[in-house]
């Protein structure tokens, strides 16, 4: 295990003492491992730093991603640890038109990607949708979640962090909150709690903070549910301005950045945000502009005091 780093919510690094694991939960600050290489063997090696053994039915939470021209992960580097953890591939329906707002067509995408070829994928939504309380929200009353989730004993979320067209960046929230909404439930968030109604989504776009403010709240009402049977991984490659629900996405414009996990997904994510800002390749202005015009990281704040997370984290490079 390499040396650590104490990193504040802007990135600056100062030498840290070993800090034993934190959750979520805890007010002290967070863990994050960090690899520079993204390998297969990575990926599962740094599942297992995390010390935390996905049991039970197991769920890997991922974007089986929108064309062929869209940057999801590649099935290759991911099998090891499907296979690994025996897990099922679990989506929803989008709530806009294109290659995966039916259930149809979203398995002909998971096909077409590769992913029906290495695990069984569980369009969660096909038969509907289920509630899961929320306690403190102020857009949202309740999330609105693929009918299966439930039943599921163990979520690994395994994100591909990158740009977003709404959010600014895709990671481990954007990955919680949108994804695991059902078709109607993604209205829910978008439109801040006015409609679940996929057809009039685009008519009740919430203000940006308060859609913001709305995917914090679906990942608490997530939380809540998961307990400690969840955690998080973010592969920074591919680094797009635009996420793999594009189907036309930007070509990457800076170089990839490593796998990133942990058991806290707001250290996680503004871990990845970080590592972008202080990057020294000049490709990153166009994602930080991306970042920037969406004051994406109000995410990241909102989060952090609905107490789903701390900014405040340990980086241990392995």
């Amino acid at each position: 295990m390499g040396a650590s780093l104490l990193m504040s919510s802007c990135g600056t690094k100062t030498e840290a003492a070993p800090a034993a694991e934190t959750t979520a939960t805890d007010s002290a600050v967070s863990t994050v491992y960090y690899i520079r290489d993204i390998t297969p063997e990575n990926l599962v090696k740094i599942y297992n730093a995390l010390g935390r053994k996905a049991e039970g039915k197991v769920a890997v939470k991922m974007s089986t991603g929108e064309s062929n021209k869209s940057h999801q992960l590649d099935p290759a580097l991911i099998k090891p640890l499907i296979d690994e953890l025996g897990a099922t591939i679990v989506e929803c329906n989008t709530a806009y038109a294109g290659n995966r707002n039916t259930t149809e067509a979203h398995r002909k995408a998971a096909a077409d990607h590769g992913y029906t070829a290495i695990a069984e994928v569980d369009i969660m939504d096909a038969d509907g949708d289920t509630i899961l309380p929320l306690e403190g929200g102020k857009h949202l009353k309740y999330d609105i979640v693929g009918k299966n989730y439930p039943n599921y004993d163990f979520t690994v979320v395994l994100s591909h962090f990158k740009g977003h067209a709404m959010g600014g960046f895709g990671g481990a929230l954007k990955n919680v909150a949108i994804g695991i909404a059902s078709a109607n439930g993604k209205s829910y968030i978008h439109s801040a709690g006015k409609t679940a109604n996929v057809d009039s989504i685009w008519q009740n776009i919430a203000p940006q903070d308060d859609f913001l403010e709305s995917m914090g709240e679906a990942c608490k009402a997530v939380f809540a549910h998961a307990g400690d049977n969840i955690l998080f991984i973010n592969v920074a490659n591919n680094l797009s301005v635009d996420c793999d629900c594009d189907g036309n996405p930007a070509a990457p414009e800076m170089a990839d950045l490593g796998i990133l996990a942990s058991l806290d997904p707001v250290a996680l994510d503004r871990a990845c945000v970080d590592l972008v800002l202080n990057s020294e390749d000049p490709g990153k202005d166009a994602l930080i502009e991306r970042m920037e015009s969406r004051h994406a990281t109000h995410l990241l704040d909102y989060s952090e005091q609905l107490g789903i997370g701390s900014q405040k984290y340990k980086i241990v490079e392995l």
